[in-house]
């Protein structure tokens, strides 16, 4: 579409967008005004424009002619939010740079938002200040403190037990205490957890306080000693993300055991692979996933991967759907066995920092799955991220729609608890309005997304009607993300920035993200993670492209970062192996959604060497939005779709 510039723009432009003569007329009014103040076309204008003209509920057609109309002779990398200076020096790292700036860079420090690239550049050359800072900041405690942040010898057998070096060496700590440890951040009556179930979405929010969380997670702390297991020991977890999976965490880390994250959506066989691979003692989980009117079997899952002794939640009050193997304890037994030390303080198992916290896995969609265990330090660079880069403090209601069989679900339970916000938590699918009234009604203030969440939103008109004024910013990760779609994002919120997140499972969070101390640009990346160095490769192996599952990264000439998909025409791609009929070799079949409802397959995918590429007008997906694979490869197994060969 081609779009005029601001001051081209008329009365009749206005209103033939479906916008009544009334309401155009004091729009254009009012832009006309701005224009007077700030010029048709600078980044100030659209920042007045956003704030002063736009809302959720004017058509999206609107907010599309004033984005693209003020930035039309721009270039490259228009800002769609600029920080305000007022607003940079109340955040997490602007106090932290009021306060230390000039000790920290010298009489060069400016203010938070001139002097944030050279925090940055300061964050990767003097580690040990940023990071011992850092944790202090975030009041983080050690049962017997580190001796330096990082050791990094060049020894052959340093670097083979600790390529990366070693970080925090000598400490001892536990996460999950820190969690829940008392401070400035975080009394007794501080809300932890707020939840709510789908279907239940006229009802006022679940809350529970820190008090309440404390004596939960040190009641199960107390039924895990039970099963008699060695300290280390890995225990699964294979739950929706809900109040009593979050709890079931962190008493696995308090009493010095192991995480393994499964997520609820496997097969048996992909849960008996991870069990394996983790040699898990014990799993946690539950009879049934609801979901809307439907009812998932998990639990039969669970038992057809032939696990160790389960632990198993009924989902409709304290009674099950089936019979339990003799061998596994219903909740309501694990817990009994206990019941004489509900609210006694359960004394945290204190470890080397070196020892394993979690295992996590690798998606598994090009062969089996790789474990990718966190230790005792990874929660600490969750947090950190969240401190430095979402801006989460005290007083703060972070949502992300995740599970703790993926990367993101361990992260969101240790960036908003470290930090002293409150955990949000929808028991049910996040692309619907249900979703989009709980944020309403717990008054998110920090809303984590996929973009393929804010895509579906967006073509249903999942958030009309809902006050998302309390969001304070929007963080993104999984899947390289949309101009528009963001756009349209941000205009659900008064502009609120999208605060972009692309790291990996192995370091924990992001190396590559925004701040908002910077402008942030729609689908954009504006700095490296604060302690994190990067380098740009070009073809020819000279640093000046990162790869992240496959995108390119590419900086641009104002300083952005961004991740390109291989093909502009495609939405959307997975991979399949699926066994011929007649037996022999697995074929690799491409399922493609093209943007173009009426895309066909292009000269270029025919240079892959693959049996198929089928199309799709989208691909099937878990309730955290992961591609269900085994779905599509059933699908064409049974001939659902026809293969262009």
């Amino acid at each position: 579409m081609v779009y005029k510039s601001l001051d081209s723009i008329c009365l009749s432009d206005i209103q033939d967008l479906g916008i009544p003569p009334e309401t155009a007329a004091k729009l254009h009014q009012e832009l006309t005004q701005i224009i007077r103040s700030y010029g048709p076309g600078t980044p100030h204008t659209w920042k007045e424009i956003s704030t002063r003209l736009l809302n959720p509920d004017l058509p999206f057609s609107f907010h599309q002619m004033m984005y693209y109309g003020c930035y039309i002779d721009f270039g490259p990398d228009p800002p769609a939010w600029l920080p305000d200076p007022e607003d940079a020096i109340l955040t997490n790292i602007g106090r932290l740079l009021e306060r230390r700036g000039k000790e920290f860079l010298g009489p060069s420090y400016k203010d938070p938002i001139s002097s944030y690239s050279a925090f940055q550049e300061f964050s990767v050359s003097n580690l040990e200040v940023f990071w011992k800072t850092i944790l202090e900041e975030m009041n983080i405690s050690f049962s017997v403190p580190p001796q330096h942040i990082l050791v990094d010898e060049p020894s052959e057998k340093s670097q083979l037990l600790h390529p990366g070096g070693q970080w925090l060496p000598g400490a001892y700590v536990n996460p999950a205490r820190n969690c829940l440890s008392l401070s400035s951040k975080r009394s007794l009556s501080d809300i932890a957890v707020i939840w709510r179930d789908e279907g239940n979405d006229e009802m006022p929010v679940n809350t529970m306080t820190v008090e309440k969380l404390r004596s939960e997670v040190w009641l199960v702390a107390y039924a895990l000693e039970t099963l008699g297991l060695e300290k280390g020991s890995a225990i699964a977890i294979d739950m929706p993300m809900d109040v009593k999976s979050v709890v079931i965490y962190l008493a696995i880390v308090l009493a010095g055991y192991v995480v393994v994250s499964i997520a609820d959506s496997f097969a048996p066989g992909e849960i008996s692979t991870r069990l394996v691979l983790s040699k898990a003692k014990a799993i946690f989980t539950q009879d049934l996933i609801l979901r809307g009117d439907r009812s998932i079997p998990l639990y039969s899952r669970v038992v057809d991967a032939r696990s160790p002794v389960a632990i198993v939640i009924p989902t409709r009050g304290s009674s099950f759907s089936m019979k339990l193997r003799d061998t596994d304890i219903s909740w309501h037994d694990f817990l009994e066995r206990v019941k004489k030390y509900r609210n006694v303080e359960f004394v945290a198992v204190e470890r080397p920092v070196e020892a394993f916290s979690n295992i996590l896995f690798s998606s598994g969609t090009t062969g089996e799955p790789k474990a990718i265990p966190w230790t005792l330090a990874t929660p600490f660079k969750a947090g950190a991220d969240g401190w430095c880069h979402t801006d989460v403090n005290k007083g703060d209601v972070l949502a992300w729609p995740t599970n703790l069989g993926w990367m993101m679900g361990p992260w969101l339970v240790y960036a908003s608890m470290l930090n002293g916000a409150s955990l949000a938590l929808y028991n049910g699918s996040p692309l619907s309005f249900g979703f989009a009234k709980f944020v309403q009604d717990a008054k998110v203030t920090v809303l984590g997304v996929i973009p393929s969440i804010v895509r579906a939103w967006r073509t249903k008109n999942s958030t009309a009607g809902c006050d998302w004024s309390t969001i304070r910013c929007f963080g993104s990760t999984g899947e390289a993300s949309s101009v528009d779609e963001y756009l349209w994002l941000m205009g659900r919120a008064k502009y609120k920035p999208v605060i972009e997140y692309c790291g990996g499972t192995e370091i924990g969070g992001g190396f590559i993200t925004g701040s908002l101390l910077q402008p942030q640009c729609l689908s954009a990346f504006s700095t490296p993670t604060l302690g994190c160095n990067l380098f740009i490769l070009g073809k020819d192996g000279i640093p000046i492209v990162l790869r992240r599952h496959g995108d390119v990264f590419e900086r641009t000439p104002r300083g952005c970062y961004r991740a390109h998909g291989l093909d502009d025409t495609i939405l959307e791609t997975a991979a399949i192996g699926v066994a011929p009929s007649g037996g022999g070799p697995e074929r690799l079949v491409i399922v493609v959604v093209f943007k173009d409802a009426n895309g066909s397959t292009t000269p270029d995918l025919n240079k892959l060497k693959v049996s198929g590429v089928v199309t799709l007008e989208s691909l099937p997906r878990t309730a955290t939005n992961k591609v269900m694979r085994r779905v599509l490869r059933q699908q064409l197994i049974q001939g659902g779709q026809n293969c262009k060969l």
